[in-house]
């Protein structure tokens, strides 16, 4: 009974943060004399006015989903990678530089080296702060957010500099890649009226079930939770921790990698130089914990954000609410999300039961004396 009231928790505490997400939009839009009802009308039409929006939507999701699970197998081992943004953004570039190498190579070849090139740049940057933390002892969460720097300008670097002008169309633009090295197709360009649906959210698909046969069926993906939970104990047990804490880091950043390659052969098809980190590293971090780190819940929490982002962009033009609004509105439900512990104590107090609310607290407490519990993958 009780296992079953923490599962029902468990799955009221996302849906009560996005609606309290919203309300709390609602009520900003009332205070600067919007309507939240013609704001919200107008962010939904837009999300869902054409069979080339529902498109851009899975578009968009599509890297969300796999930053969201590089996140989350991280978490699960116990660390926070910030650096989602810096190992995607390597993903990007590697993949269109291999694609533009490879102009005349068959669709077959081109593709497959692209996609693998992009993910092992990805594993290589997260890798770093893998074996810094493991064998020094460095906090990942500055090494990440320093090494996104890093990488941001090493991109740039590459791309003014490194790469053949050949492949360049305008300075710090690439030139677009062929059919050959593309994840786009006609089929689904056909059946989402000209959006750039791309083979990239089957590949989302694809990792959300691997990813979940990964920590949960196989003994990798075992050591990776017992890491999280306990080192000490695992270590104890006869587990590598820091052969475990690297791998975490190298899982996570292949995934991140792979976030990149989705925006570079898929989105764009090219890469042009960025003036910030990407936003797909710190959506992706926000997906997975409303998520709960699981494989449902990520791809959920993508498609929500996908249709807060491009509906949002409707907004202004439908009802004059500022589009700033949409980044509120997530935000507040990022918070709802972090302080789940106070909404599942009203929960189980709301249950008239004192067992629930003693439940809910031994449970925090617990949490409160790991370092940073395993995700739900």
């Amino acid at each position: 009974m009780n296992n079953r009231s923490e599962k029902i928790r468990n799955i009221l505490v996302p849906i009560l943060s996005v609606l309290m997400g919203f309300i709390l939009g609602a009520i900003i839009m009332l205070i600067s004399g919007q309507d939240p009802i013609a704001g919200y009308q107008a962010m939904l039409k837009t999300a869902f006015q054409s069979p080339k929006s529902i498109g851009e939507i899975f578009v968009t999701a599509a890297p969300l989903i796999f930053t969201a699970l590089g996140f989350a197998v991280a978490n699960s081992a116990g660390f926070f990678n910030i650096g989602l943004s810096g190992q995607a953004l390597c993903g990007w570039v590697t993949s269109i530089w291999v694609a533009l190498a490879m102009p005349d190579a068959p669709r077959f070849l081109v593709l497959p080296v692209a996609v693998l090139a992009g993910a092992l740049a990805g594993a290589l940057a997260a890798a770093i702060p893998g074996l810094l933390r493991a064998f020094f002892g460095t906090s990942e969460v500055i090494v990440t957010i320093m090494l996104n720097y890093v990488f941001l300008y090493t991109s740039t670097h590459i791309v003014n500099n490194v790469m053949s002008k050949d492949y360049m169309s305008n300075k710090g633009v690439t030139k677009v890649i062929g059919e050959n090295a593309s994840l786009r197709t006609e089929f689904l360009k056909e059946i989402s009226s000209g959006s750039r649906l791309n083979i990239g959210i089957f590949m989302a698909l694809i990792f959300l079930v691997l990813i979940w046969f990964l920590m949960k069926k196989t003994t990798l993906g075992y050591e990776i939770r017992s890491v999280g939970l306990n080192p000490f104990a695992s270590e104890y047990a006869g587990m590598s921790s820091k052969r475990t804490i690297v791998m975490s880091m190298v899982i996570s950043g292949t995934l991140a990698g792979l976030g990149g390659v989705v925006l570079g052969l898929g989105t764009f098809g090219n890469f042009f130089v960025q003036g910030s980190s990407l936003s797909i590293g710190f959506d992706g971090m926000a997906i997975s914990l409303l998520g709960a780190g699981s494989s449902v819940g990520i791809f959920l929490s993508a498609l929500l954000f996908s249709v807060l982002k491009l509906g949002g962009q409707g907004m202004p033009l439908r009802a004059g609410v500022p589009i700033e609004l949409v980044d509120v509105v997530i935000a507040a439900i990022i918070f709802f999300v972090a302080i789940s512990y106070l909404i599942r104590f009203v929960l189980a107090k709301a249950s008239g039961s004192k067992k629930e609310v003693a439940i809910v607290e031994e449970l925090d407490g617990k949490s409160d004396q790991t370092s940073q519990e395993g995700g739900k993958i």
